[in-house]
């Protein structure tokens, strides 16, 4: 009895732990890059406006490496400059909160290469657009490197 017991707790926690696996997707190795849609703030006004840019590195089948960069409407990257008003700071609030956006973008793409999973990027409070930007332009370039079987 004892046998028969211990076979059939195996045999569930064997089908348990294959049940958590799911369909795991799989990456061909390589380079693959993305960009997002362009974003308009409701208001209409500039703040905001842009699009982002993924690019991802597999080796291994794995994501080893991501980049996000995002850029105005113009293709200007947003750096150290966005927030500025003709280079200068005219609202300090503005400028911290535009800096902080653009900080985000470097957090983003190191939490796809620990997760491996754009569904598991948490947002960051005062970077929504960017964490929209990133996860369409994400899913966008792990689609060109999923493995078809």
């Amino acid at each position: 009895m004892k046998k028969l017991t211990y076979a059939v707790i195996s045999a569930a926690g064997l089908l348990l732990l294959s049940g958590c696996g799911g369909s795991a997707v799989t990456y061909n190795d390589g380079t693959y890059e993305a960009r997002s849609a362009e974003y308009v703030n409701d208001d209409g006004s500039e703040d905001g406006n842009g699009y982002g840019i993924v690019t991802v590195t597999i080796s291994g089948g794995s994501i080893t490496d991501c980049t996000f960069k995002t850029y105005e409407l113009d293709g200007t990257q947003k750096g150290e400059e966005y927030g500025k008003k003709q280079g200068s700071v005219a609202n300090r609030d503005f400028y911290n909160k535009a800096q902080k956006a653009v900080a985000a973008c470097d957090k983003y793409a190191e939490a796809l290469v620990l997760s491996g999973d754009p569904g598991q990027v948490d947002a960051i409070s005062g970077a929504t657009v960017n964490y929209q930007q990133f996860i369409e332009a994400a899913d966008a370039a792990l689609a060109q490197a999923e493995r078809k079987n």
